[in-house]
């Protein structure tokens, strides 16, 4: 009865996800690839202006004022044609556009698109996808769409070897001149940016700044049939941690307070903005239906330039990969992106054994989850000691109980009395070893969340014909069109998970029989019914699941062998 009340509990857990994935929410269309901007009838590769949201300030939609400039000619820079500027560096590839100063593309050296050996690097940004923009609220023809940047570096080609390398992008228009700013550093994601007004007018210059994220919300790490983990825009802001699904942004969020940072997340892979300084500001959310992208953008606070003066604002980007080793030596806080859910405390200390076992004793993910799945076991032992004393006890009674059933088998109240008199003669109590069980399944949730996201295992081989803990393994691949039911491509042969159903089986020979025969059918099915759940998840928590299984059968027969004695 207790082992059929887990192995619902986990089962019914993992349909809930499933069902509701395939038959509720709504799979994401994939756009034609162009700029989130198009669909406001801009020309491609052009900044989109920020997207007013319901509600927002007049003064955000005000027409532009005119500006009294003390030159003759609108724009003191004087134009030349655009350049693309190309950024090396040991951990990253960048290609910054003089069109408009942003990023046109961000490579990641260490990481490839999938874990074959030919596969391309893996890109963060790519053109019309993915992008970082400034802008203003009120001054909006100084949005970097409608400006032309110069950079002041002679080479287009720049390596970033040995020490950090500044460039600096210019533009003026009105009298007013913007400058970005970017640091880049041979040993650390981080790339440090400033946007700097200076006004060269004879009024005041009076305006919000605006830095938007954009993103496409089809992520291809992830299946649009697996997706348990957080994909989108998220926002730490007052020291609070706010993830937000795309869906939930279609008419837009805000936030308002003092924002540490703002972020696009995947699901091993994010691109954010960190804010210098503690000064309040907001983050706004916005989707762009048209491009399925999703924006999210800093807002400044209200600043005010006088004539002859400059204002600069600093940033720090970080595009790259969600990983605690990388995070965790950063000064800033940013390392709050990685969290796994409700058992997160639980899950983070998981993954840091995970990695020192993985560091220190196997350089292999796989038996790093074997070691760690142990590790896990012996901690849960004295609970589930109980569990299996509980079901030991059961199965040395269940033919009086057989008995019992047979006898009164009409009498179903008369029959439940007689057999709780069973248990008081015997001092049993039927759920006794149902509270040890329930007590595992956060500990099985946390691993699950961590091993799925975990980036450690992301195309991270363990042997044979698993080459990728991160994603379902396979070792016959079947033909191209050939489809099994439930089974998602690529379709083969899932050894590793019918390995784990045989040991399920095992177990669920060893677990006395419940009485009522509904629930001895759906215990006979529990391991095919899991079957298919886990053929579709990754082969470390697959690997995991197995080991476990082992584990506990090896316990169960330990436990009704010393109880023969």
């Amino acid at each position: 009865m207790e082992q059929l009340r887990f192995f619902l509990a986990i089962a019914l857990s993992f349909l809930v996800f499933f069902v509701w994935e395939f038959f509720f929410v709504e799979k994401p269309k994939t756009p034609p690839q162009q700029d989130p901007a198009a669909q406001h009838g801009e020309a491609p590769r052009k900044d989109a202006a920020p997207v007013p949201m319901q509600g927002e300030p007049a003064a955000e939609q005000a027409a532009e004022p005119v500006i009294e400039s003390e030159h003759e000619t609108p724009d003191a820079i004087p134009a030349v044609s655009s350049r693309r500027i190309t950024i090396d560096s040991p951990l990253y590839h960048i290609v910054i556009t003089e069109t408009n100063a942003e990023f046109e593309s961000y490579t990641l050296k260490q990481y490839r698109e999938t874990s074959d050996d030919d596969s391309p690097l893996k890109e963060l940004l790519r053109e019309h996808i993915s992008t970082l923009r400034t802008g203003f609220s009120t001054h909006t023809s100084l949005n970097s769409r409608d400006l032309a940047f110069r950079a002041d570096a002679p080479q287009t080609n720049i390596d970033i070897a040995g020490k950090p390398k500044t460039i600096t992008f210019q533009s003026e228009r009105n009298g007013v001149r913007i400058e970005k700013t970017f640091t880049f550093s041979p040993d650390t994601y981080l790339v440090k940016m400033a946007v700097t007004v200076e006004n060269r007018t004879n009024g005041d210059f009076t305006d919000r700044l605006n830095l938007s994220l954009f993103k496409s919300a089809v992520n291809p790490d992830t299946s649009t049939m697996s997706r348990y983990g957080f994909l989108g825009p998220s926002v730490l802001f007052d020291n609070a941690l706010e993830q937000v699904d795309p869906e939930d942004i279609e008419e837009g969020k805000r936030f308002s307070g003092e924002i540490q940072w703002l972020a696009v997340e995947e699901r091993y892979f994010m691109t954010g903005v960190l804010p210098a300084g503690k000064a309040p500001a907001e983050v706004v959310m916005h989707m762009l239906p048209e491009t399925n992208a999703v924006e999210n953008r800093y807002v400044s606070p209200v600043f005010s330039v006088a004539p002859g003066t400059r204002k600069s604002y600093e940033f720090d980007l970080f595009f790259g990969p969600k990983s605690t080793k990388i995070m965790g030596k950063m000064d800033n806080s940013l390392s709050r992106a990685i969290n796994f859910g409700w058992f997160d405390f639980i899950a983070k200390p998981c993954l840091a054994i995970m990695n020192f076992i993985h560091d220190n004793i196997f350089a292999n993910y796989g038996f790093a989850i074997v070691v760690l799945t142990i590790l896990v076991k012996m901690l849960l032992w004295p609970l589930g000691q109980k569990h299996y004393q509980s079901m030991n006890d059961m199965k040395k009674l269940q033919p009086i109980m057989a008995e019992i059933r047979e006898k009164y088998k009409n009498d179903k109240k008369k029959m439940n009395e007689e057999l709780m008199g069973i248990y008081k003669t015997y001092q049993i109590n039927p759920l006794g070893g149902c509270l040890p069980m329930a007590l595992q399944i956060p500990v099985f949730l946390a691993l699950y969340r961590m091993l799925y996201e975990a980036i450690e295992l992301r195309h991270a081989e363990f042997f044979g014909w698993i080459h990728d803990l991160s994603a379902p393994e396979r070792l016959v691949l079947f033909e191209p069109g050939f489809t099994v039911p439930l089974m998602e491509p690529p379709v083969g042969v899932p050894v590793l998970t019918l390995i784990m159903g045989a040991t399920m089986f095992w177990q669920q020979k060893m677990t006395p029989p419940p009485g009522d025969p509904t629930q001895a059918k759906i215990m006979m099915w529990m391991p095919v019914i899991l079957i298919f759940i886990f053929v579709n998840l990754s082969s470390g928590l697959v690997l995991y699941w197995l080991v476990s299984n082992i584990l506990s059968i090896v316990q169960s027969h330990y436990i009704s062998k010393k109880a023969t004695k």
